[in-house]
């Protein structure tokens, strides 16, 4: 699935595209993808320019007067602009036409996607629960202590936590405790003031790195210009599962946690 750095990639991208374009038209080609598409897409958006592309946590928002389009990629969804005359696809299941002459497209050939409706000054309630964006100043070291104190959950569980921090996903999770030397299985709770200081600057020190490096290419995720994303040559622990640690050298190590996939190093991390 698509991370916060991707979905950041996917924004940029669009952004000088779409930003204070009228929308024309809207074609749904199908009712629903994750859950159904609410009529006020169809309803509202045509006609209206959009203000801005923003993100919060892994949900794009294309804003404009009456309200907001939610979307969120899924697990192989990908927003493109195209030319309006480009062929439609079997999975090409949304278009978005633009004063330009371009469609915004929205392919998603697994349907976990989805295509949602925020009225104006209000928050979906996908969006209302949600934790501080990681590379905000609201969230740093001392606010992950005050958070985690009597938590018994396991560091990385806690960090991936939304309602802890947004968009800090399985990838950056990992990579993050590795940069910080916590063990992924810790409990949050024991985790001191200092070493959280040092995993809430790996947090933002990987995910801004890993914007400008486009993202990471896992499986189907495609920046909206078509080219994948390169920060996978960097990883150190995630997918490195048997494989001799880079720094030192001991055998990265695999496990199961909050249903996850989880890598860490014994010798790096404690």
């Amino acid at each position: 699935m698509p991370e916060l750095p991707e979905v950041e990639t996917t924004r940029r991208g669009l952004a000088p595209h779409v930003e204070g374009r009228r929308i024309t038209g809207v074609a749904l080609r199908r009712p629903d993808l994750r859950w159904p598409i609410p009529p006020e897409v169809a309803r509202e958006l045509p006609g209206q320019r959009v203000l801005g592309v923003r993100r919060r946590a892994k949900y794009l928002l294309l804003d404009t007067a009456p309200g907001s389009a939610l979307l969120h990629l899924g697990m192989s969804g990908m927003l493109r602009v195209l030319p309006a005359k480009t062929p439609v696809a079997a999975h090409d299941h949304v278009d978005l036409a633009l004063d330009s002459g371009r469609v915004l497209r929205f392919t998603d050939p697994r349907r976990f996607g989805c295509l949602l409706w925020q009225p104006a000054g209000e928050t979906h309630e996908l969006l209302a629960h949600l934790g501080p964006e990681p590379l905000s100043d609201a969230f740093d070291g001392d606010y992950l202590f005050a958070l985690s104190r009597g938590r018994k959950a396991p560091v990385k569980t806690f960090l991936m936590d939304q309602a802890v921090v947004v968009g800090v996903g399985n990838i950056y999770a990992a990579e993050s405790l590795f940069r910080a030397g916590i063990a992924p299985g810790r409990a949050a709770g024991s985790v001191s003031r200092e070493r959280y200081r040092r995993l809430a600057a790996a947090v933002k020190a990987i995910l801004a790195h890993a914007i400008t490096r486009g993202g990471t290419t896992l499986r189907d995720f495609l920046s909206p210009d078509g080219a994948p994303g390169y920060f996978e040559q960097e990883l150190f622990v995630y997918g490195r599962e048997g494989e001799a640690c880079k720094v030192c050298g001991r055998t990265i190590r695999d496990g199961r946690m909050g249903n996850r996939a989880t890598a860490w190093c014994p010798g790096c991390q404690r």
